[in-house]
């Protein structure tokens, strides 16, 4: 994998590059659908590509280990194979997943004993195991195991939680190097910076990542509790260390909003559930504001959907239409608020892009924030 940075804004971090990968290429800023478990909920793959745009999706080690399981992962040729999207992929490596199950997992320095939430088997993830599974699944880009601790960890739980995740990289690391991609395309291992919300662990994990000299990097353990303000500022702690040449990914973030506010901080990868998961309840974001489709207020609204949106599904189907469908509780509600709001995140991710390249970024972002806000 490789990565050009090819735009810098003169008066923020903001930044526009391409990485390269065997299956494609991709340009940044970026953001990534989740398919949790080898599809993005209610979303075909001619979908993805064509009309949401996504050039690359993310995968759940955690989820796809347990259902459907490596064997048959393997057996279909990996799992861009197995789902028939032909871009790039990457997994996780499962460390939040298994971390949240906080009443039924045990974490040793060996790694992390825990129950499936499935049928309660008993597994075990070490760093060892977590590299040969994501190996097995075959993402163009693979994630360390670490751990994700909770947002409101005091100082010492966070200190002592980092330095397991910087050993469990090290571990990461060798069983990397001592093993080969399973389908014949290469695959980067990126590793990750937690440390909380303390600037000092922060710090520390950012120097540690960085002196790996690892494809690409991620932010993580962000999002998850504590306010904006603290999240942007982690942000800007680890931007100023982890080094310019290479892409950098913050996991699970987030809002319209968010997004904006991290680019211009220096982000340049994001996934997020947000997009599918509003969407399935209702929410859709747009250009000039949030719309909540169950309001009464669409019930004879016949208008498109939106007229300035980037997907068929804007323009194909009416407000009251889409209002109808979710309270009679159709399917088709939930696909079409998908597909809108992943194409307006990929819409959203392209546009900054653009402004970067034409120097524009900061007024353009400023007049974006205001108007995201609004509900309609």
């Amino acid at each position: 994998m490789t990565f050009e940075l090819q735009y810098t804004d003169s008066k923020t971090e903001a930044r526009a590059g391409v990485i390269t990968t065997d299956h494609g290429q991709i340009t940044t800023p970026i953001f990534m659908p989740v398919g949790t478990l080898g599809s993005v909920k209610g979303v075909h793959q001619h979908e993805l590509k064509d009309d949401i745009k996504a050039q690359i999706i993310l995968g759940n080690t955690y989820h796809l280990y347990l259902r459907p399981g490596l064997e048959v992962i393997e057996k279909a040729g990996g799992l861009h194979k197995f789902n028939g999207f032909d871009r790039p992929m990457l997994t996780d490596s499962g460390g939040f997943q298994v971390f949240s199950l906080s009443g039924i997992r045990k974490l040793t320095e060996e790694g992390a004993k825990f129950q499936s939430h499935i049928d309660g088997s008993k597994h075990m993830f070490t760093p060892e195991k977590v590299m040969d599974i994501e190996r097995t699944i075959g993402a163009d880009i693979m994630m360390a195991f670490d751990e994700c601790p909770p947002g409101d960890s005091d100082y010492e739980y966070a200190k002592k939680s980092l330095g397991l995740t910087e050993r469990w990289l090290d571990r990461c690391i060798k069983r990397f190097n001592e093993t080969e991609p399973k389908y014949g395309y290469n695959q980067s291992l990126f590793p990750i910076v937690q440390g909380c919300t303390f600037p000092e662990l922060r710090k520390r994990a950012a120097e540690n990542v960085a002196s790996k000299n690892a494809d690409g990097n991620a932010i993580g353990g962000l999002a998850v509790g504590e306010p904006t303000d603290v999240m942007y500022e982690m942000i800007e702690v680890v931007n100023a260390i982890l080094p310019k040449d290479k892409p950098r990914y913050l996991m699970g973030v987030g809002t319209p909003q968010n997004l904006l506010e991290a680019i211009e901080r220096g982000v340049d990868m994001f996934d997020c559930v947000m997009p599918t998961r509003n969407g399935r309840n209702a929410m859709l974001f747009t250009k000039n504001g949030v719309m909540n489709m169950r309001n009464k207020k669409w019930e004879m609204d016949f208008s498109p959907i939106d007229i300035e949106g980037d997907s068929y599904v804007d323009t194909a189907y009416s407000k009251a239409y889409l209002h109808h469908l979710f309270k009679a509780k159709e399917l088709l509600a939930m696909q079409i608020a998908s597909i809108h709001n992943l194409a307006f995140y990929l819409y959203l991710v392209g546009e900054a892009r653009k402004h970067i390249i034409g120097g524009d970024f900061s007024i353009w972002k400023r007049k974006m924030i205001e108007k995201l806000g609004q509900r309609l």
